[in-house]
């Protein structure tokens, strides 16, 4: 192995002469080295998309020679293309408000591009990482502005995501819309309902989720490239700053606009707050809909038993023949983190001080992860699990005639006090409602039948009136 020296204002080191990345990310790699958990590859391909927009606008402003420019964009390309991933393994934890992960992409770019343009990697006199790559940028405006950009993109397949698991549970509410179960609060038996019914609560609450998740994306469209530092425009002309933003929207195809005050941008990081907020409200709902499918599915003797899953793997190495509901669990799961990620987001922005937030790298690897986490949890939820479901009718039935539940619908019919006295003796006894009715000779049998109908307690009215 061979290697080169690198020099910074901290003094010399060795580099792997193969590594396109230089003494910055050199010494990062080595404070940083925590764990396995490296930047989110999202972030760094939208960072070379930047460095690819700020190459061509300076180069347009006659501020780059243009063979460093397309050396630039080239090499810029081709991290976007994921042809440099490995060159990429700083840790996601690090300290200096996300200046490693900048400089980890400025020298990849420069070490490439002098590589392009026919030098040896290390010859910064060909191309610099920061004369010529960083040129008119800083760590605080590229950035943001490339988090941004990623979590625009992940919103968006999210929202698509949760609008296809929203078909799918209103799916399921029409194929079960004729199945009577019992419904059940606080655990314990309610009122008969429809089984579709509760599938149409589930994609109601996946709706508002969707939408929220659709709208959120609006307030991220607001970048401070260009503010440099702390969002005066220190080294960055008037021109730069309105060409590399119209530019940057015309590479991304998204709505973004240039912050009319960059400081805000740059040191207020609420924003990423309210998208992680709107995370977590969906993760709730996931969390209550998997729990939910658990209990109905428990058993399958022992428990509620009313709805079968998709039988997915092997539940047990020592229990022959059980079968676990590991779809909802894992959903489970991917919600108590991300919920755990929002945590972790309002500490770090609201930690923030002064005109930048050193915290803004966990805020990064917490949203971006929160969004990768859902939006593959919520596939393969509609895939692995929802569309696979079916109730069990025969069971959902038995349920529902063993509780005294349908003896609410006799309240204007007989009166509180007899109804409780029926349904303690149905229980005393060990009858249906419907049996001791009949037996008690409270009811005509058309009057049962009539007021007891399924479609009759489950909508709104006073059953058989």
């Amino acid at each position: 192995m061979t290697y080169r020296i690198e020099k910074d204002l901290l003094g010399e080191n060795s580099i792997d002469s193969s590594k396109y990345y230089g003494i910055n990310t050199k010494r990062a790699l080595e404070n940083f080295d925590i764990g396995t958990k490296t930047v989110n590859i999202k972030l760094i391909k939208e960072i070379a998309l930047i460095k690819k927009a700020a190459a061509i606008v300076n180069s347009k402003l006659k501020k780059l020679p243009q063979d460093k420019a397309d050396a630039i964009v080239k090499a810029s390309e081709e991290i976007i293309e994921g042809k440099f991933d490995d060159e990429f393994n700083i840790s996601a934890f690090q300290g200096g408000a996300g200046t490693s992960t900048n400089m980890n992409a400025n020298e990849v770019i420069a070490n490439r591009g002098i590589e392009i343009l026919g030098g040896e990697k290390g010859d910064y006199d060909i191309l610099h990482p920061l004369n010529h790559v960083n040129m008119s940028q800083s760590t605080n405006d590229v950035y943001p502005t490339a988090l941004r950009i990623a979590a625009i993109h992940m919103l968006r397949e999210l929202s698509n995501s949760l609008a296809d698991l929203q078909e799918e549970l209103q799916v399921k509410e029409n194929e079960f819309s004729e199945i009577i179960k019992l419904g059940r609060t606080q655990l314990m038996d309610a009122l008969p309902m429809m089984a579709g019914q509760g599938f149409g609560a589930y994609s109601k609450a996946i709706a508002r989720d969707r939408w929220r998740v659709y709208k959120v994306e609006e307030r991220l469209r607001q970048i401070n490239l260009g503010g440099t530092a702390i969002g005066t425009g220190m080294n960055a002309s008037i021109k730069y700053i309105y060409m590399i933003t119209d530019l940057i929207q015309d590479l991304t195809k998204l709505g973004l606009a240039r912050s009319e005050f960059p400081m805000d941008i740059t040191q207020n990081t609420d924003v990423f707050v309210e998208v992680s907020g709107l995370l977590k409200s969906c993760s709730v709902n996931l969390l209550k809909i998997s729990n939910d499918l658990r209990l109905l599915a428990s058993g399958p003797k022992g428990g509620f038993g009313e709805i079968n899953l998709p039988k997915m793997q092997a539940g047990s190495t020592i229990m022959p023949g059980k079968v676990n509901p590991v779809i909802p669990e894992m959903v489970a799961q991917v919600a108590m983190r991300v919920i755990a990620n929002d945590s972790a987001i309002t500490m770090a922005s609201s930690s923030g001080q002064l005109e930048l937030n050193a915290f803004l790298p966990l805020i990064a690897e917490s949203l971006l992860e929160s969004l990768e986490l859902l939006n593959d949890a919520v596939v393969l939820f509609r895939e692995r699990c929802i569309k696979g479901i079916i109730v069990n009718e025969d069971k959902c039935k038995e349920n529902l005639e063993k509780s005294t539940s349908l003896v609410t619908a006799l309240i204007h019919h007989i009166g509180y006090d007899k109804a409780s006295e029926i349904a303690k003796k149905a229980l005393k006894e060990d009858k249906t409602i419907r049996k001791l009715l009949k037996e008690e000779n409270i009811l005509k049998e058309e009057e049962i039948n009539k007021i007891l109908n399924p479609y009759e307690v489950t909508k709104p009215g006073i059953p058989g009136k």
